[in-house]
C-alpha cells in the first residue's frame, strides 16, 4: 500500500474530487479526516470507509477551526502527514463588474485564506516530525482564465503561486507542497463554473475545448492526488500538475 502508515487531513472530502481523494488514500493505507462544513455528509463519509477514518467539521476559511482540526486529527491518529486543501468556492459565471465584492471576499476567503490557515496550523507539527506534504487544488483557471470567471480565476492563480513559494521556503524542513489543476469536472460546481444549465448541449460546447474531450472526474483527480502524496513523488515539490486532459496547452 502506497500510504500505509500515513495520515491524510482533506478539506472539502464529504462531496466530489474531496471525497473520492480521500476514498483513495483510505484504500492505500492511509487514516484519512473528512474535513468539511458539511457535517452530517462528513460523517457518511468517514462510515463508510470505516474505522481508518474521522469526520470533522470545519469552515477552513477560519484560521481557529483549522487549527482546532488539525489538533482533532493529531489527537486521533498521533500524526498528520497529509494534508490536500480542496475546498473550494467560486462565484456565478458572470461578468466581472456584476460580482458583488461579498462574492469576491468570500471566494479568497475560502480558496486562498484556508492554505494560510492550513500552513499556520500544520507546518510546526512537520517541523516537529520531520516533514510532511501538502498539496493544493487549485484549478485551468488559474493557468488559462477565461472570461466570466475573472475573481475565481485570479483566487486560483493566487493558490499556484502560494504553492509554488511555498515548496522553495519549506523544502529545507523536508516539507514537499505541489498543486493539482483540474479542468472542469461533474461536481455540485459544474453550473455555476459553466454560467449555464448543464444541458448535453452547452456540456458538448464545453467537452470541445477539452483535447481528451470530457471533464475530469474525482478518481482522476484521487489518482493524481495519490502519485504526489507517495513517496513516489519524494523528488517531486512545487508542481502543479494540469489535471485537465490537454485543457490548458
Amino acid at each position: 500500500m502506497r500510504l500505509k502508515n500515513k495520515t491524510a487531513l482533506v478539506t472539502g472530502a464529504a462531496s466530489g474530487f474531496g471525497r473520492a481523494i480521500a476514498r483513495r488514500f483510505a484504500t492505500e493505507g492511509a487514516n484519512v479526516a473528512i474535513v468539511d462544513l458539511n457535517s452530517p455528509a462528513a460523517q457518511v463519509v468517514a462510515a463508510d470507509i470505516g474505522d481508518s477514518a474521522m469526520a470533522v467539521r470545519c469552515d477552513v476559511s477560519n484560521g481557529d477551526e483549522v487549527a482546532e482540526a488539525v489538533a482533532a486529527v493529531i489527537d486521533r491518529f498521533g500524526k498528520v502527514d497529509i494534508v490536500v486543501n480542496n475546498a473550494g468556492w467560486s462565484h456565478k459565471n458572470q461578468p466581472l463588474m456584476e460580482v458583488e465584492f461579498a462574492a469576491f471576499k468570500r471566494v479568497y476567503e475560502i480558496n486562498v485564506d484556508s492554505i494560510f490557515h492550513a500552513t499556520k496550523a500544520v507546518v510546526p507539527h512537520w517541523r516537529t516530525i520531520g516533514g510532511g506534504v501538502m498539496i493544493n487544488v487549485g484549478s485551468t483557471a488559474g493557468i488559462r482564465p477565461r472570461p466570466g470567471l475573472s475573481w475565481y480565476n485570479s483566487s486560483k492563480g493566487a493558490v499556484n503561486a502560494m504553492t509554488k513559494t511555498l515548496a522553495v521556503e519549506l523544502a529545507p524542513d523536508g516539507i514537499r507542497v505541489c498543486g493539482l489543476a483540474p479542468v472542469m469536472g461533474a461536481t455540485a460546481l459544474l453550473e455555476t463554473f459553466m454560467g449555464l444549465p448543464d444541458t448535453p448541449e452547452n456540456r458538448s460546447k464545453f467537452l470541445a475545448s477539452i483535447p481528451l474531450g470530457r471533464l475530469c472526474e474525482p478518481e482522476d483527480m484521487a489518482n493524481a492526488a495519490l502519485y504526489l502524496a507517495s513517496d513516489e513523488a519524494s523528488f517531486i515539490t512545487g508542481v502543479i500538475l494540469e489535471v485537465d486532459g490537454g485543457r490548458t496547452i
